[in-house]
Formats: structure tokens, C-alpha cells, sequence
């Protein structure tokens, strides 16, 4: 088996109303290039977007990549994005009902929205140009996706299967780890990164720390991947 190195930036397209890949998706696929879990894997590409996590999951040897997504036209788009690479990728249109019907799987990746929404998510005029707010809105916690999503990681995994999900600090990283950790996954941050504030924070940083989310004086934001373990014997939640 050929191995090729993902590099994320290369022909990854977004297309008209798909969230083009940001540098959370970027340390994702840094993570798992780096844990050795995805060669001979089964992987899922959860809220898959423009696919570049579960193709760069096939360029490191997974045996199989299913990649899923509300959004019809992220489907089109990581189906585009995949035949460019020439990759067999299992591109579906769903939910977490879904995917967890598809499963089990050896690895989930998941870049899910996390972040918090002011009441009618304060409009962006820049949300056209971007993508779907869909793609990041999750919320007045950030955890609309997320917490489901942990609540059923034991379901989605083989018995010794990994999840790896990037996420910001302002959707309570804590609350992940510790949901995780209840569901029979034992999990930790893997990788963190303080990064400029992205197109969408910028949209709502004002409201992030009138409302205590962000501190006043912060500039940046912190972006962490964690990694959840299924360990072989463990409880299901």
C-alpha cells in the first residue's frame, strides 16, 4: 500500500456554501498523522464538510473511509474533493442517527461546529462568502453537536476503536473530556494550539467576551484535539 502524505492545502475545494478548511482542520490532521491509528482503519469523517480530514484518513492507509454531513452541498463538495484525489471515499448524506446505524468503527474524526451562537446568531454578512453557518453554529454553548456526539462515542467505536474531535476552548473542553470519560472512552487533549482569530470569531468576539465566553483581553483562541479510547471491556455508557 502507497502512503501519501496529506497535505490538506493542496486541491481541497470548498465550493459555493461549503466552510473552507481552517487551521482546526489542519491540527486534526496533524494528530492523527502523528498516532499511528488510521493505517488498516475503518474510518468515519464526521460533520465531514469539504471531506479534507477523511481524505487525508485514506492518504494515510485507512482500509476504509465513510464520510457523512447534513449539508447537501457538503456532500457534493467532499465527493468532488475526494474523485480529485482519486480516493474511494463513502460520501453520505446524515446525522449521528446515521452514522451510528453505519457503525462501528476502528477511527471517528470529527471537526463538528462548537461555537456559541448569540440569540439569532447575530447575522453574519459575511456568512455567503464563508459557507453555511451550519458548518460553526452549535448553540448558545457551542455543544449542540458535541455533546450527543460524546454521549454515543462507545456506540460509534469497535472495542478498541479511537475518536479524535478539535474543538475551541470557548465550547467547555472539560465538559468533553468528562463526557467522553462517562460514555467508556478514556480520553485526554492530544494537541493544542493558540491560533489568530478565524472569519467566524471575528464575527462574534464582541459578544463572546461581553458574555464572559472569552476573557476581555484575549486575541487569540485555543484550538485542542482530543483523542477518546474505547478501551476493550469498558462500559458503553
Amino acid at each position: 500500500m502507497t502512503i501519501r502524505y496529506p497535505n490538506a492545502t493542496d486541491a481541497i475545494a470548498a465550493g459555493e456554501g461549503v466552510y473552507a478548511p481552517q487551521a482546526d482542520s489542519h491540527l486534526l490532521i496533524e494528530a492523527i498523522s502523528l498516532s499511528g491509528a488510521i493505517e488498516g482503519a475503518r474510518v468515519l469523517d464526521f460533520c465531514a464538510g469539504t471531506g479534507v480530514v477523511g481524505i487525508a484518513a485514506a492518504m494515510l492507509g485507512a482500509r476504509h473511509v465513510t464520510a457523512i454531513d447534513m449539508c447537501r452541498r457538503a456532500v457534493d463538495c467532499c465527493r468532488r474533493n475526494a474523485q480529485t484525489y482519486e480516493l474511494d471515499v463513502d460520501v453520505r448524506l446524515g446525522t449521528l442517527v446515521d452514522a451510528l446505524d453505519s457503525g462501528p468503527y476502528d477511527v471517528v474524526l470529527c471537526n463538528p461546529p462548537y461555537m456559541p451562537e448569540s440569540p439569532g446568531f447575530e447575522q453574519e454578512r459575511h456568512a455567503a462568502a464563508i459557507g453555511s453557518p451550519l458548518a460553526w453554529n452549535a448553540g448558545a454553548d457551542g455543544r449542540r453537536v458535541l455533546d450527543p456526539l460524546c454521549a454515543q462515542s462507545a456506540a460509534l467505536l469497535t472495542p478498541s476503536g479511537s475518536m479524535f474531535i478539535v474543538q475551541s476552548v470557548v465550547a467547555d473542553v472539560q465538559q468533553t473530556l468528562q463526557t467522553l470519560n462517562d460514555s467508556g472512552l478514556t480520553a485526554a487533549v492530544i494537541a493544542r494550539r493558540e491560533l489568530p482569530f478565524g472569519p467566524v470569531m471575528r464575527s462574534r468576539v464582541a459578544w463572546l467576551k461581553r458574555t464572559g465566553r472569552l476573557p476581555v483581553d484575549c486575541g487569540t483562541e485555543e484550538i485542542v484535539v482530543i483523542r477518546g479510547d474505547h478501551q476493550e471491556g469498558g462500559t458503553s455508557g
